[in-house]
């Protein structure tokens, strides 16, 4: 196994790409700490892990909350010793909306959950992985680093577009402890996140866009999938990465190269 004796923190770790990245590097022999802000869901997860003879720990706590997100990171850190990889995968959607109907709440809901979310997860795990070293996976999007055809999404793409520049300016930083760094920017994955967007109208400022069918070129128009994503993550947690840092990778099966 890729992962025995490693210890991975899954952030976002009770649904879609975070719960299946959990299962993944928990099957590769790592011990996963799930952080989830729903104790139900994410204690599911940690204890199917558990049966499939796996091993997981439960962490509660809202990651834009540094009080929670600090407790919750300490508490595995200090069981394990250690902190090798860590899957700052957390976010949301937020309001896509046109740029006068958004509210300075809007603003600071996204950005708090999906940028600063990933700057605590990353600044509390770094003191557990400075003698050992790493691997930190950020999950981003084609929106805002390659893709900028939705319109109204203007507070979710810069929520993105920040965590590849937080990407880049980090990888020489922590290379100096042997800690590597990368971001994966999904596109059209079959996950819950649409679940948490409010959707307001769009049809005002929608530019009009004719696209065939197929928007997906790799799978003529078929999503990809959480497991797909989760064995990327495994790759970049693995020493199989072990020369690359600082460096986006777009999984979306060619779909922000039609759609621009």
């Amino acid at each position: 196994m890729q992962l025995e004796g490693k210890v991975a923190l899954v952030t976002g770790g009770s649904s879609g790409i975070g719960e299946a990245s959990a299962r993944r590097l928990a099957r590769e022999g790592a011990h996963v700490g799930v952080l989830g802000r729903t104790p139900d869901d994410t204690q599911k997860v940690v204890t199917s892990i558990r049966r499939g003879r796996g091993k997981a720990t439960a962490l509660i706590a809202d990651v834009s909350q540094p009080d929670e997100l600090v407790l919750a990171i300490k508490q595995l850190g200090d069981e394990q010793g250690r902190i090798d990889v860590v899957l700052a995968n957390a976010g949301i959607n937020g309001k896509w909306a046109p740029l006068d109907e958004l509210t300075v709440e809007d603003y600071r809901e996204t950005m708090d959950i999906n940028f600063l979310g990933t700057f605590l997860t990353v600044k509390y795990a770094l003191p557990y992985m400075r003698t050992e070293g790493g691997s930190i996976i950020v999950v981003s999007s084609v929106n805002g680093t390659r893709m900028f055809s939705n319109t109204g999404a203007t507070l979710y793409a810069c929520s993105k577009a920040a965590q590849v520049a937080f990407t880049k300016m980090t990888a020489i930083e922590l290379a100096r402890h042997q800690i590597r760094i990368n971001v994966i920017c999904p596109g059209a994955i079959e996950t819950e996140i649409s679940e948490n967007t409010e959707q307001q109208n769009l049809d005002k400022i929608k530019y009009p866009q004719k696209l065939p069918k197929g928007e997906i070129p790799l799978t003529t128009g078929k999503p990809g999938s959480a497991d797909q994503v989760a064995d990327l993550v495994l790759f970049l947690a693995s020493e199989g990465s072990s020369h690359i840092t600082g460096t986006e990778v777009w999984i979306d099966g060619g779909e922000s190269l039609f759609r621009g």
